[in-house]
């Protein structure tokens, strides 16, 4: 079992090893004397260091109060999302799967030792809340793979108190600066480790090649790969806040595959489509895995929400409990196949794929012009492609045809969006204008899509109902509700679609 807790500390480089007198610090009322500890960590990672290059942190630590295993997440900032699991010989199979987006199938080894003295002091407000806790910590630290050698530093952590703001950290900040202590310049006391002991490098050195990565994009092929990492880069960064069920992360994690594959479709002029085709296969098939559970997330709030908002007197028999009931198997179903999802080998071979298509992009002649026509034309066929789909729609009557038909248009409005979101940096406002002519054509046609789903779903659910012997009267009265909203959407689709199709994307004389 894993506990999950949000961390918000701040370093600072201490070499004398002295704290000055922290009542003094706005808002401290009491300064409580937290004892001496003595800690023992061993750290693990690739023999790569494919952790400590993400910012990870994964250890295994006796002394203190909190013995056990801890794996540390950046969370922006900061803050640090901290995994707890008991004390066990090896790392524990549910850390292992956090991090398996970066170790991917190298073994995880010790690779630093490091024996702390840690001096404690509890802040209290007047209520006798705790603020932060302040350790002074004098670290001995000794490689364990890739050399023998070893350092020593001291340096303070605060750490901020639960429920207290984080604006208090700055008033400590200030307290501690000009009693001389010094901001620390590394993330963690491994990264300080590691920098220390880290052996010479030969020749180039092991650091992988992330394409044109930190360079400023000046080609066509800079700006489309630039996006292109961007979304790369997120789908790794949002593994194992999916894995961890954080709110909204398998959303932006199918957006972020989405967006990549969109790109690659677009910007086929750029990029070789022997090397991308493959790779957009790959992307649709796990946007569709990740949407199984997506989906669930969006219908479920959607029918709670529809079903509260019926008058007392509509709700007839057990309702409530009929839509949980389906609700929570339903959960339970979808978080065990992201799960499965994320753990397959396929997953991980197009994690490798990406890294590839980073390091060697696949570019055409076209990628080495100037990007202003290049992705300018790109967006203009994306947005004529929609086009078309959406006159098809509406020349349809109202009816399953009809709704798929307006499916197609949501996709393909999505496309239009992310082609010219890519081309921002390079269109500038022509493109952000059509990004938020996309956005609002995406609401309607996403409303009416999820309308759609909905109605599938409250049709099995009434049947479900009949089928234990209640009235499913309720049922019916939202999927005649959603009927309406679907109607009004479609009413509302073609004063929509002129909005966002008044204006002409330019891409500018020249290119």
């Amino acid at each position: 079992m894993a506990d999950n807790v949000r961390e918000i500390e701040r370093k600072y480089d201490s070499p004398g090893g002295d704290l000055p007198d922290l009542r003094e610090v706005a808002g401290v009322a009491t300064v409580a004397d937290g004892g001496v500890h003595a800690l023992d960590a061993t750290y693990y990672d690739t023999t790569d260091e494919r952790l400590a290059a993400a910012g990870i942190t994964l250890r295994r630590r006796t002394g203190g109060d909190d013995a056990g295993w801890h794996l540390k997440l950046p969370a922006g900032g900061d803050a640090r999302d901290e995994i707890h699991a008991p004390l066990s010989d090896d790392v524990p199979r549910r850390l292992v799967s956090l991090v398996r987006v970066h170790a991917r199938d190298r073994d995880l080894v010790p690779v630093m030792r490091l024996c702390t003295e840690r001096r404690i002091r509890r802040l209290h407000d007047a209520d006798g809340a705790l603020l932060a806790e302040v350790a002074v910590d004098r670290v001995e630290a000794e490689r364990l793979h890739g050399g023998d050698a070893a350092t020593a530093w001291a340096e303070t952590e605060v750490e901020l108190g639960a429920g207290a703001p984080p604006e208090f950290l700055d008033g400590v900040e200030r307290h501690l600066l000009g009693a001389g202590l010094i901001r620390a310049d590394v993330p963690s006391k491994l990264a300080r480790a590691l920098e220390r002991t880290r052996p010479p490098a030969k020749g180039s050195g092991k650091k992988r090649r992330r394409g044109a990565a930190g360079r400023k994009p000046v080609t066509a092929g800079d700006h489309v790969m630039a996006y292109v990492r961007e979304q790369a880069d997120a789908i790794v960064r949002l593994d194992p806040a999916v894995r961890l069920e954080l709110p909204d992360s398998v959303h932006r994690m199918r957006v972020a595959c989405r967006r990549l594959r969109s790109a690659l479709r677009t910007y086929r002029k750029v990029l070789d489509r022997a090397a991308t085709d493959p790779v957009i296969g790959e992307l649709s098939w796990l946007a569709g895995e990740l949407g199984l559970d997506r989906d669930r997330e969006v219908l479920s709030a959607r029918l709670h929400e529809e079903l509260e908002s019926l008058p007392h007197e509509l709700l007839i028999g057990s309702p409530r409990g009929q839509l949980r009931s389906w609700d929570n198997a339903q959960h339970a179903d979808t978080r065990r196949h992201v799960n499965r999802v994320l753990d397959d080998s396929r997953y991980l071979a197009l994690l490798g794929t990406l890294d590839d298509l980073l390091e060697a992009p696949p570019l055409l002649p076209a990628g080495a012009r100037p990007p202003r026509k290049i992705l300018g034309k790109a967006v203009l066929r994306d947005f004529e492609r929609l086009a078309g789909r959406v006159d098809s729609a509406l020349a349809l009557p109202p009816g399953e045809e009809r709704d798929l038909a307006l499916h197609e248009a949501r996709k393909a409005a999505k496309r239009t969006r992310y082609a010219a979101e890519a081309a921002g940096p390079v269109l500038g406002k022509p493109a952000r204008r059509m990004v938020k002519r996309m956005k609002a054509l995406q609401t309607v046609l996403g409303d009416h899509q999820d309308s759609v789903v909905a109605r599938e779903a409250l049709l099995a659910l009434a049947v479900r109902m009949h089928s234990s012997g209640e009235n499913a009267f309720t049922f019916g009265v939202l999927y005649g509700r959603e009927e309406q909203r679907a109607a009004a959407r479609e009413a509302e689709l073609g004063q929509v679609w002129r909005a966002a199709s008044g204006g002409k994307l330019r891409s500018g004389p020249g290119g």
